[in-house]
C-alpha cells in the first residue's frame, strides 16, 4: 500500500484518476494549482486506487492524504 500525500498547500485544479482506477508508476494523478503554476502528483507505485481523497476544486494542506494505491 502506498498512500500519496500533498507536499504543498495548494488547489485541485484536475483529478485525472478515479477509485478502483489501475495506475503505474509515472502515472499522473492529479494536477495541482499554486501560484498561478501547475503541479502534477506523480505515482510512484503500479497498483490500484482504492481511495481518492481530494475533488476538483478542493484546496489541500502540506501532508493531506490524496489517495491511497495498493
Amino acid at each position: 500500500m502506498a498512500e500519496v500525500r500533498a507536499e504543498m498547500v495548494a488547489n485541485v485544479w484536475k483529478v485525472l484518476v478515479a477509485q478502483g482506477d489501475t495506475v503505474e508508476d509515472g502515472d499522473t494523478l492529479i494536477i495541482l494549482e499554486s501560484m498561478k503554476m501547475e503541479i502534477p502528483v506523480i505515482a510512484e507505485d503500479d497498483g490500484v486506487i482504492t481511495e481518492l481523497k481530494v475533488a476538483e476544486g478542493d484546496v489541500i494542506q502540506e501532508g493531506d492524504l490524496i489517495a491511497v494505491i495498493d
